[in-house]
Protein backbone atom coordinates (compact mmCIF):
# COMPACT_ATOMS: atom_id res chain seq x y z
CA UNK A 1 0.00 0.00 0.00
CA UNK A 2 2.83 2.39 0.78
CA UNK A 3 4.30 2.38 -2.71
CA UNK A 4 1.91 5.06 -3.94
CA UNK A 5 3.15 7.49 -1.29
CA UNK A 6 6.74 7.60 -2.52
CA UNK A 7 7.75 9.79 -5.45
CA UNK A 8 9.32 7.57 -8.10
CA UNK A 9 9.64 4.43 -5.94
CA UNK A 10 11.41 2.51 -8.71
CA UNK A 11 14.49 4.63 -7.98
CA UNK A 12 14.58 3.57 -4.32
CA UNK A 13 16.13 0.32 -3.18
CA UNK A 14 13.58 -0.27 -0.47
CA UNK A 15 9.79 0.19 -0.65
CA UNK A 16 6.85 -1.12 1.33
CA UNK A 17 4.79 -4.12 0.37
CA UNK A 18 1.00 -4.25 1.04
CA UNK A 19 1.60 -5.56 4.55
CA UNK A 20 3.62 -2.50 5.49
CA UNK A 21 7.02 -4.19 5.49
CA UNK A 22 9.95 -3.23 3.32
CA UNK A 23 11.36 -5.25 0.49
CA UNK A 24 14.16 -4.67 -1.96
CA UNK A 25 13.56 -3.72 -5.58
CA UNK A 26 16.16 -5.60 -7.58
CA UNK A 27 16.97 -6.10 -11.22
CA UNK A 28 14.22 -8.71 -11.49
CA UNK A 29 11.49 -6.08 -11.16
CA UNK A 30 13.00 -3.91 -13.88
CA UNK A 31 13.57 -6.95 -16.08
CA UNK A 32 9.90 -7.94 -15.76
CA UNK A 33 8.86 -4.49 -16.89
CA UNK A 34 10.99 -4.50 -20.03
CA UNK A 35 9.97 -8.11 -20.71
CA UNK A 36 6.29 -7.15 -20.53
CA UNK A 37 6.79 -4.10 -22.74
CA UNK A 38 8.51 -6.16 -25.43
CA UNK A 39 6.12 -9.11 -25.47
CA UNK A 40 5.29 -10.37 -28.99
CA UNK A 41 3.37 -7.78 -31.03
CA UNK A 42 0.83 -8.81 -33.64
CA UNK A 43 1.15 -7.41 -37.15
CA UNK A 44 -2.08 -5.45 -36.78
CA UNK A 45 -0.95 -3.88 -33.51
CA UNK A 46 2.50 -3.12 -34.94
CA UNK A 47 0.90 -1.38 -37.92
CA UNK A 48 -1.35 0.63 -35.59
CA UNK A 49 1.64 1.64 -33.44
CA UNK A 50 3.58 2.82 -36.51
CA UNK A 51 0.57 4.86 -37.64
CA UNK A 52 0.12 6.54 -34.25
CA UNK A 53 3.85 7.36 -33.98
CA UNK A 54 5.46 8.04 -37.36
CA UNK A 55 2.11 8.72 -39.05
CA UNK A 56 1.24 11.32 -36.39
CA UNK A 57 4.51 13.16 -36.98
CA UNK A 58 3.92 13.26 -40.74
CA UNK A 59 0.44 14.72 -40.19
CA UNK A 60 1.81 17.26 -37.71
CA UNK A 61 4.28 18.48 -40.31
CA UNK A 62 1.56 18.69 -42.96
CA UNK A 63 -0.68 20.81 -40.72
CA UNK A 64 1.45 23.83 -41.64
CA UNK A 65 0.07 23.44 -45.18
CA UNK A 66 -3.30 21.72 -44.82
CA UNK A 67 -6.32 22.06 -42.52
CA UNK A 68 -7.32 18.53 -43.47
CA UNK A 69 -4.06 17.22 -42.01
CA UNK A 70 -5.04 18.79 -38.69
CA UNK A 71 -8.43 17.09 -38.83
CA UNK A 72 -6.81 13.74 -39.61
CA UNK A 73 -4.36 14.26 -36.74
CA UNK A 74 -7.25 14.82 -34.32
CA UNK A 75 -8.93 11.67 -35.63
CA UNK A 76 -5.69 9.73 -35.13
CA UNK A 77 -5.44 10.95 -31.53
CA UNK A 78 -9.00 9.76 -30.87
CA UNK A 79 -8.23 6.35 -32.37
CA UNK A 80 -5.03 6.13 -30.31
CA UNK A 81 -7.23 5.57 -27.25
CA UNK A 82 -7.97 2.05 -28.52
CA UNK A 83 -4.27 1.41 -29.15
CA UNK A 84 -3.55 2.60 -25.62
CA UNK A 85 -6.17 0.15 -24.35
CA UNK A 86 -4.12 -2.64 -25.96
CA UNK A 87 -0.78 -1.38 -24.66
CA UNK A 88 -1.45 -0.16 -21.12
CA UNK A 89 -1.45 -3.66 -19.60
CA UNK A 90 2.16 -4.10 -20.70
CA UNK A 91 3.24 -1.60 -18.05
CA UNK A 92 1.99 -3.89 -15.28
CA UNK A 93 3.22 -7.22 -13.99
CA UNK A 94 1.00 -10.16 -13.00
CA UNK A 95 2.73 -10.09 -9.61
CA UNK A 96 1.80 -6.45 -8.94
CA UNK A 97 -0.65 -5.99 -6.11
CA UNK A 98 -3.87 -4.29 -7.25
CA UNK A 99 -4.21 -0.73 -6.02
CA UNK A 100 -7.26 0.69 -4.31
CA UNK A 101 -9.13 3.67 -5.74
CA UNK A 102 -7.57 5.85 -3.06
CA UNK A 103 -4.07 4.74 -4.04
CA UNK A 104 -4.71 5.39 -7.73
CA UNK A 105 -6.07 8.83 -6.86
CA UNK A 106 -2.95 9.46 -4.76
CA UNK A 107 -0.83 8.52 -7.76
CA UNK A 108 -2.70 11.05 -9.90
CA UNK A 109 -2.54 13.88 -7.37
CA UNK A 110 1.14 13.20 -6.66
CA UNK A 111 1.94 13.01 -10.37
CA UNK A 112 0.09 16.25 -11.13
CA UNK A 113 1.89 18.10 -8.34
CA UNK A 114 5.26 16.77 -9.50
CA UNK A 115 4.55 17.90 -13.05
CA UNK A 116 3.25 21.28 -11.89
CA UNK A 117 6.42 21.96 -9.90
CA UNK A 118 8.67 20.57 -12.63
CA UNK A 119 6.97 22.52 -15.42
CA UNK A 120 7.22 25.72 -13.36
CA UNK A 121 10.98 25.23 -13.02
CA UNK A 122 11.27 24.43 -16.74
CA UNK A 123 9.31 27.55 -17.72
CA UNK A 124 11.51 29.72 -15.50
CA UNK A 125 14.63 28.18 -17.03
CA UNK A 126 13.37 28.65 -20.60
CA UNK A 127 12.31 32.24 -19.94
CA UNK A 128 15.83 33.15 -18.81
CA UNK A 129 17.75 30.98 -21.28
CA UNK A 130 15.75 31.16 -24.52
CA UNK A 131 14.51 34.73 -24.65
CA UNK A 132 13.53 34.62 -28.34
CA UNK A 133 11.34 31.58 -27.70
CA UNK A 134 9.89 33.15 -24.53
CA UNK A 135 8.92 36.36 -26.34
CA UNK A 136 7.50 34.44 -29.30
CA UNK A 137 5.47 32.13 -27.05
CA UNK A 138 4.09 35.04 -25.02
CA UNK A 139 3.05 36.74 -28.25
CA UNK A 140 1.42 33.51 -29.44
CA UNK A 141 -0.60 33.25 -26.23
CA UNK A 142 -1.66 36.90 -26.49
CA UNK A 143 -2.66 36.57 -30.15
CA UNK A 144 -4.53 33.35 -29.48
CA UNK A 145 -6.39 34.86 -26.55
CA UNK A 146 -7.37 37.89 -28.60
CA UNK A 147 -8.55 35.74 -31.50
CA UNK A 148 -10.73 33.71 -29.16
CA UNK A 149 -12.06 36.66 -27.16
CA UNK A 150 -15.83 36.85 -27.21
CA UNK A 151 -17.33 40.33 -27.61
CA UNK A 152 -21.10 40.39 -27.52
CA UNK A 153 -21.10 43.80 -29.18
CA UNK A 154 -19.04 42.64 -32.11
CA UNK A 155 -20.92 42.85 -35.38
CA UNK A 156 -19.71 39.35 -36.26
CA UNK A 157 -21.31 37.84 -33.17
CA UNK A 158 -24.94 36.78 -33.18
CA UNK A 159 -27.44 38.85 -31.19
CA UNK A 160 -29.73 35.86 -30.82
CA UNK A 161 -29.20 34.42 -27.31
CA UNK A 162 -29.39 30.81 -28.51
CA UNK A 163 -26.83 31.34 -31.27
CA UNK A 164 -24.65 33.39 -28.93
CA UNK A 165 -24.73 30.55 -26.37
CA UNK A 166 -23.63 27.92 -28.89
CA UNK A 167 -20.94 30.20 -30.28
CA UNK A 168 -19.51 30.35 -26.77
CA UNK A 169 -19.88 26.60 -26.35
CA UNK A 170 -18.09 26.01 -29.68
CA UNK A 171 -15.23 28.30 -28.72
CA UNK A 172 -14.64 26.82 -25.28
CA UNK A 173 -15.57 23.28 -26.35
CA UNK A 174 -12.99 23.14 -29.13
CA UNK A 175 -10.23 24.22 -26.73
CA UNK A 176 -11.23 21.58 -24.18
CA UNK A 177 -11.48 18.95 -26.94
CA UNK A 178 -8.00 19.79 -28.29
CA UNK A 179 -6.45 19.74 -24.82
CA UNK A 180 -8.11 16.42 -24.00
CA UNK A 181 -6.67 14.93 -27.19
CA UNK A 182 -3.25 16.26 -26.16
CA UNK A 183 -3.38 13.91 -23.19
CA UNK A 184 -3.54 10.99 -25.60
CA UNK A 185 -0.06 11.93 -26.80
CA UNK A 186 1.04 9.68 -23.92
CA UNK A 187 -0.16 6.72 -26.01
CA UNK A 188 2.25 7.97 -28.69
CA UNK A 189 5.02 8.01 -26.07
CA UNK A 190 4.33 4.49 -24.82
CA UNK A 191 4.09 3.10 -28.36
CA UNK A 192 7.40 4.73 -29.30
CA UNK A 193 9.11 3.44 -26.16
CA UNK A 194 7.94 -0.09 -26.90
CA UNK A 195 9.15 0.12 -30.51
CA UNK A 196 12.55 1.42 -29.38
CA UNK A 197 12.88 -1.30 -26.73
CA UNK A 198 12.08 -3.96 -29.33
CA UNK A 199 14.84 -2.53 -31.55
CA UNK A 200 17.30 -2.50 -28.63
CA UNK A 201 16.34 -6.09 -27.82
CA UNK A 202 17.20 -7.18 -31.37
CA UNK A 203 20.44 -5.21 -31.71
CA UNK A 204 21.92 -5.68 -28.22
CA UNK A 205 20.83 -9.25 -27.65
CA UNK A 206 23.61 -10.30 -25.28
CA UNK A 207 23.20 -7.32 -22.91
CA UNK A 208 19.41 -7.69 -23.02
CA UNK A 209 19.56 -11.35 -22.01
CA UNK A 210 21.96 -10.53 -19.18
CA UNK A 211 19.18 -8.49 -17.56
CA UNK A 212 21.07 -5.18 -17.57
CA UNK A 213 18.32 -3.21 -19.29
CA UNK A 214 18.23 0.11 -17.40
CA UNK A 215 20.24 1.79 -20.15
CA UNK A 216 17.68 0.72 -22.75
CA UNK A 217 14.71 1.99 -20.75
CA UNK A 218 16.40 5.33 -20.06
CA UNK A 219 17.50 5.65 -23.71
CA UNK A 220 13.93 5.07 -24.88
CA UNK A 221 12.71 7.67 -22.38
CA UNK A 222 15.34 10.20 -23.49
CA UNK A 223 14.76 9.69 -27.22
CA UNK A 224 10.98 9.96 -26.94
CA UNK A 225 11.42 13.15 -24.90
CA UNK A 226 13.56 14.67 -27.66
CA UNK A 227 10.98 13.63 -30.26
CA UNK A 228 8.24 15.15 -28.10
CA UNK A 229 10.11 18.46 -28.20
CA UNK A 230 10.71 18.28 -31.95
CA UNK A 231 7.07 17.40 -32.64
CA UNK A 232 5.98 20.67 -31.02
CA UNK A 233 7.85 22.56 -33.77
CA UNK A 234 6.67 20.55 -36.79
CA UNK A 235 3.45 22.50 -37.40
CA UNK A 236 5.14 25.87 -37.97
CA UNK A 237 8.21 27.27 -39.69
CA UNK A 238 10.20 29.36 -37.22
CA UNK A 239 13.78 30.65 -36.91
CA UNK A 240 16.17 28.26 -35.21
CA UNK A 241 16.63 30.65 -32.27
CA UNK A 242 12.96 30.09 -31.44
CA UNK A 243 12.83 26.45 -32.49
CA UNK A 244 15.72 25.37 -30.26
CA UNK A 245 14.05 26.96 -27.25
CA UNK A 246 10.79 25.18 -28.06
CA UNK A 247 12.51 21.81 -28.52
CA UNK A 248 14.42 22.05 -25.22
CA UNK A 249 11.39 23.30 -23.27
CA UNK A 250 8.95 20.69 -24.54
CA UNK A 251 11.57 17.92 -24.40
CA UNK A 252 11.98 18.62 -20.69
CA UNK A 253 8.19 18.56 -20.30
CA UNK A 254 8.15 15.25 -22.17
CA UNK A 255 10.83 13.86 -19.87
CA UNK A 256 8.62 14.67 -16.88
CA UNK A 257 5.65 12.91 -18.46
CA UNK A 258 7.84 9.90 -19.26
CA UNK A 259 9.09 9.67 -15.68
CA UNK A 260 5.52 9.85 -14.44
CA UNK A 261 4.56 7.06 -16.83
CA UNK A 262 7.37 4.81 -15.56
CA UNK A 263 6.70 5.67 -11.92
CA UNK A 264 2.95 5.10 -11.91
CA UNK A 265 3.06 2.33 -14.53
CA UNK A 266 -0.39 3.64 -15.37
CA UNK A 267 -0.95 5.04 -18.85
CA UNK A 268 -4.33 6.57 -18.03
CA UNK A 269 -3.07 8.45 -14.96
CA UNK A 270 -0.39 10.01 -17.17
CA UNK A 271 -2.94 10.82 -19.89
CA UNK A 272 -5.15 12.50 -17.29
CA UNK A 273 -2.27 14.56 -15.86
CA UNK A 274 -1.29 15.73 -19.36
CA UNK A 275 -4.85 16.57 -20.41
CA UNK A 276 -5.81 18.41 -17.21
CA UNK A 277 -2.60 20.43 -17.19
CA UNK A 278 -3.20 21.53 -20.78
CA UNK A 279 -6.85 22.32 -20.05
CA UNK A 280 -6.05 24.46 -17.01
CA UNK A 281 -3.22 26.18 -18.90
CA UNK A 282 -5.62 27.11 -21.70
CA UNK A 283 -8.23 28.30 -19.21
CA UNK A 284 -5.63 30.54 -17.60
CA UNK A 285 -4.92 32.23 -20.95
CA UNK A 286 -8.23 33.95 -21.36
CA UNK A 287 -10.94 32.50 -19.10
CA UNK A 288 -9.71 32.17 -15.51
CA UNK A 289 -6.57 33.87 -14.24
CA UNK A 290 -4.14 31.50 -12.48
CA UNK A 291 -6.32 28.48 -13.34
CA UNK A 292 -3.29 26.14 -13.22
CA UNK A 293 -2.19 27.41 -9.82
CA UNK A 294 -5.70 27.24 -8.37
CA UNK A 295 -6.19 23.69 -9.66
CA UNK A 296 -2.78 22.65 -8.31
CA UNK A 297 -3.73 24.08 -4.91
CA UNK A 298 -6.97 22.07 -4.91
CA UNK A 299 -5.05 18.94 -5.92
CA UNK A 300 -2.58 19.56 -3.07
CA UNK A 301 -5.42 19.74 -0.53
CA UNK A 302 -6.94 16.51 -1.86
CA UNK A 303 -3.52 14.83 -1.85
CA UNK A 304 -2.84 15.74 1.78
CA UNK A 305 -6.25 14.46 2.88
CA UNK A 306 -5.86 11.17 1.01
CA UNK A 307 -2.25 10.83 2.17
CA UNK A 308 -3.37 11.16 5.80
CA UNK A 309 -6.16 8.63 5.33
CA UNK A 310 -3.77 6.18 3.67
CA UNK A 311 -1.21 6.48 6.46
CA UNK A 312 -3.91 5.91 9.08
CA UNK A 313 -5.09 2.86 7.15
CA UNK A 314 -1.52 1.51 6.97
CA UNK A 315 -1.07 1.89 10.72
CA UNK A 316 -4.37 0.12 11.34
CA UNK A 317 -3.26 -2.79 9.13
CA UNK A 318 0.12 -2.94 10.89
CA UNK A 319 -1.53 -3.10 14.31
CA UNK A 320 -3.89 -5.80 13.04
CA UNK A 321 -0.95 -7.77 11.63
CA UNK A 322 0.96 -7.46 14.93
CA UNK A 323 -2.12 -8.63 16.84
CA UNK A 324 -2.49 -11.66 14.53
CA UNK A 325 1.18 -12.54 15.07
CA UNK A 326 0.77 -12.37 18.86
CA UNK A 327 -2.25 -14.69 18.60
CA UNK A 328 -0.21 -17.17 16.54
CA UNK A 329 2.66 -17.04 19.05
CA UNK A 330 0.26 -17.58 21.95
CA UNK A 331 -1.25 -20.60 20.25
Amino acid sequence: MGTVLFPFPAFFKWVRNPSGYFFKVGEAGKTRMTTNLTKPISKKLLFAMLIVTIGAEVLLYLTRYSYMAGTLYDAMMVSSFFIGWKLHQRLKSPTDHPKTKRQVTLQFTGAFLIFFIGSTVINMYSTNTFQDFSVDYDQYVQDYAESQAYDAGDGGASTDPVWAFFEKVDMIGYDLFADTLAGLEEVWRLAYMILLLVIFKKIFKRRWESGRRDIFLMSALFLTSILFGIDHTLDSDQPWSIRIGAIVTFANMGLLFGLILLWTRNLWVTVLVHALYDITATLSWYYIDYAVELFALAVLVVHMILFTLEKLNQRRLERQLDADEWVQVAE
